[in-house]
């Protein structure tokens, strides 16, 4: 995926650079990080070397990397700086252009977007000199995600608390990647459907979302406006994506076609629900009240067969989760749907599919032999691919 290199000043903060070095590692990319001596203070550089598989950097001067000149080396190896936490002092250091250390030496002397994450007291934060500096590092072009709101380490209550985490990886992941669908408007639905039987019970399915969310999270990176309309699913909201949460199949019917108006690429990867109980108890079901139940069921609406009706000049893609006959049901779910292409997936293996992180699929298109097969990866990967495809059609 992309260099990521990862500097970490000395605030209580510095704890989650681990945490943030193992998300970036799981999310395919590679990471080094150079941490101040104060960082150091907070969180081991054994710790930072073990996540991260590489050497931590923190000396400007250091006999052992000076040979290859190492503030020059890392500058140069770095697909993009992400400061996480960034103190108010880095902070000045960085709008002022003073390199004392390893991290600004560094920090002045790559070509790699800048990332800078605030982390410090309220009052820290809220003071006109740091916000001169975050604002001065803006019209230069680094982008500044966060600070996050609440119970800081200090006793405050406010500004100043690293932001999460997804979102950081996700603005460091949009440095590095081409902006191929900015101008597009992306609405993706995801996750299960969740149909009453009575106050506490649902008819569902085991999607978890998490390739839905894949896939709103690699349109964003890529530039396009999001909307994802999410099933139930605790799933973290993808950075610069605006979720509607709904739970029966009417509801995210309902939530699709209201965004359908200007949307230029719809992606329905939701696992929705054929069908649902025609009347819900208005009470829970006692187990005690018979031996046996009838629950009647009643087919839900069609949501792509009624976005391809609305279609215009829109790109659709529909997911086909088969268990058996894969391709075969695939391609005659596209033909009975008239969507541009469907994406089939096996969703009886363990390993891939509902409720695991990793995917493999084939993507069909109208042609007879319109096909490709994208090998087991991680669903960000298989998103990528998905949306590469779908660029495909709509600049051919």
């Amino acid at each position: 995926m992309s260099r990521v290199l990862l500097g970490v000043s000395g605030g209580i903060a510095a704890y989650k650079a681990c945490e943030l070095v193992r998300l970036l590692t799981q999310r395919g990319h590679e990471v080094r990080v150079v941490a101040t001596q104060h960082a150091l203070e907070f969180v081991s550089a054994l710790t930072l070397q073990t996540l991260s598989g590489a050497p931590v950097r923190s000396e400007l001067l250091a006999p052992d990397a000076e040979s290859e000149i190492s503030h020059i080396a890392l500058a140069d190896w770095a697909e993009v700086l992400v400061v996480a936490p960034a103190t108010a002092n880095v902070l000045a250091k960085l709008a002022q252009g003073l390199a004392d250390d390893l991290l600004t030496t560094v920090a002045l002397a790559t070509r790699a977007p800048l990332v800078v994450a605030p982390a410090m007291n309220v009052n820290m934060y809220r003071h006109p000199a740091t916000q001169a500096n975050l604002d001065l590092l803006a019209k230069r072009g680094a982008r500044v995600v966060g600070p996050g709101t609440g119970d800081l380490a200090c006793g405050w209550v406010g500004e100043g608390r690293l932001v999460e985490l997804e979102s950081i990886a996700a603005v460091a992941e949009a440095c590095t990647t081409a902006p191929t669908l900015r101008g597009e408007v992306v609405l993706v639905s995801a996750g299960p459907t969740a149909e009453p039987i009575d106050p506490v019970r649902v008819l569902t399915n085991r999607s978890s979302g998490k390739m839905g969310f894949a896939l709103a999270d690699a349109a964003a990176r890529r530039g396009a406006e999001v909307t994802l309309v999410a099933g139930p699913s605790s799933l973290p909201t993808p950075y610069g994506v605006q979720r509607i949460d709904v739970e029966t199949a009417r509801e995210m019917r309902d939530a699709v076609l209201g965004a359908l108006e200007r949307a230029t690429i719809v992606v329905l990867a939701a696992a929705v629900a054929d069908y649902a109980p025609a009347r819900a108890l208005e009470q829970k079901l006692k187990r005690e009240s018979s031996d046996s139940f009838t629950l009647e069921l009643v087919r839900n609406p069609d949501i792509l067969a009624e976005v391809v009706k609305r279609r215009g000049t829109r790109t659709v893609v529909g997911f086909a989760a088969e268990t058996d006959h894969v391709l075969e049901n695939a391609r005659g779910k596209l033909q009975r749907k008239g969507c541009d292409l469907i994406v089939a997936n096996d969703v009886s293996r363990s390993d891939i599919g509902f409720d695991v992180d990793r995917n493999e699929v084939a993507i069909l298109g109208p042609g007879p032999d319109d096909l490709r097969e994208v090998p087991a990866g991680p669903k960000a990967e298989i998103a990528a691919r998905i949306l590469e495809r779908v660029l495909e059609l709509r600049t051919r």
